[in-house]
């Protein structure tokens, strides 16, 4: 799919006719304002003069001199570039937070407060403001001054002691940035929640969620089993905690994913790769059986395996009803065909870097659908535009441009 950039304004996603302040940098915050820009919504991001979000700084890798990490948070937005350290750069913020819906923020816990911006100060201006804030461990508890990093929250969370080869190996932390994305998340999840209560009520509230939280919440099966047994569970490999065999297992050239957990999966399985004998081996009989006797279950399953190629398996498999699939690698899955026909990898066009790739939206409304309309914004790339609409006339943001207090791409 290719989105046509040309025409940036035509959203017709079910957050149509939202305004979104983004005052956030990198990941988390970021995030957040990416889902509700897919989703129709009119999100702002307010970068610093000069240098911007950090993320422009990520390099390599780069297309055409443009960070590609910051390409990928921030398509669908527009951008407008503030010096909130000149009282006309707060002052021009304050107005445009004066007709939005919702801001963003993942700045550390006083910033909001030095800059006259918290939320009490910004509820007075505009009782209607949905006021998201995104931090490491959340606006309240022992935890609330700490920075948010995505390392330190999955460690903190418990994820870490989950993820791995097995106990006693060097612990490994989840391949992407779990904590930022899942907060990223939540955090749009609630900014909707909250925008569901504001067209009742007229009146705005915080969203608070952290990269701390977003981390426990993908414990739910580790927190159940240590709750009912008082143990904490240990990293597993790809392996589940509760059924078996549902991991990774080895074949002819490579890897695959299997699931036959449940018992009717485990004997259709077993019909397929002609191993039934397997059924009446007392270690491997019933679920709990099978989790007890893991290590000796794999080895016998791979013994069958190593026989056929990862794609014979996959279409056998899959064709007697039983979930299999390969371990792509990124480039591998930017080529499926079931990614490519729900249209989750995109075209943009970026004023610098050309037609650029990213990824699509991942919720399909099919009544009001969501579309990738526009690339990443060039520092200041729209700020005259979006001064415009918050009412400046054109002598006045000449004069806020020529001060400094923004800057104009």
């Amino acid at each position: 799919m290719v989105s046509d950039a040309s025409k940036p304004d035509q959203s017709t996603g079910p957050l149509c006719g939202m305004k979104v302040i983004e005052l956030a940098h990198i990941m988390a915050g970021p995030a957040c304002g990416l889902l509700l820009a897919d989703m129709g919504a009119d999100v702002i991001k307010v970068e610093k003069t000069g240098g911007g979000d950090d993320s422009r700084r990520f390099l390599p890798p780069d297309i055409q001199g443009e960070s590609a990490a910051y390409m990928m948070m921030n398509r669908n937005k527009r951008g407008i570039a503030l010096d909130l350290k000149q009282a006309e750069g707060k002052r021009v913020l304050k107005k445009l937070l004066e007709q939005a819906d919702v801001v963003i923020e993942n700045y550390r816990h006083d910033t909001m407060s030095r800059l006259g911006l918290d939320y009490e100060t910004l509820r007075a201006l505009n009782p209607g403001l949905i006021y998201c804030e995104i931090s490491g461990f959340g606006r309240t508890g022992p935890y609330r001054e700490r920075g948010g990093f995505d390392l330190i929250a999955q460690g903190k969370s418990g994820l870490m002691s989950i993820t791995g080869e097995g106990p006693g190996r060097p612990p490994v932390k989840a391949g992407p940035p779990i904590t930022d994305i899942t907060a990223g998340i939540l955090a749009a999840m609630g900014v909707c929640a909250a925008y569901a209560s504001k067209l009742q009520t007229g009146l705005g509230q915080r969203v608070d969620t952290s990269l701390f939280e977003a981390g426990i919440t993908h414990t739910f099966w580790q927190s159940a089993i240590a709750f009912a047994t008082a143990q904490a569970p240990e990293p597993l490999g790809s392996a589940h905690p509760l059924n078996a065999p549902y991991q990774a297992i080895a074949t002819q050239d490579g890897w695959m994913n299997l699931g036959a957990a449940n018992q009717a999966n485990w004997e259709r399985m077993l019909a397929v790769i002609d191993a039934r004998h397997l059924n009446d081996d007392a270690r491997f009989s019933s679920n709990p059986l099978r989790m007890q006797n893991r290590r000796e279950l794999v080895a016998e399953l791979e013994v069958y395996f190593r026989q056929r190629k990862t794609d014979e398996w996959v279409s056998l498999l899959n064709g007697a009803g039983i979930p299999a699939g390969p371990i792509l690698d990124i480039l591998q899955m930017h080529q499926d065909p079931q990614a490519l026909a729900r249209e989750m990898i995109v075209e943009v066009d970026h004023p610098r870097a050309g037609q650029v790739k990213t990824l699509g939206s991942p919720v399909k409304f099919h009544g009001t659908p969501g579309s990738i309309r526009r690339a990443a914004p060039l520092l200041g790339e729209h700020s005259r535009e979006v001064l415009a609409e918050a009412g400046f006339t054109d002598d006045e943001i000449d004069l806020l441009i020529d001060s400094h207090a923004v800057q104009s791409g």
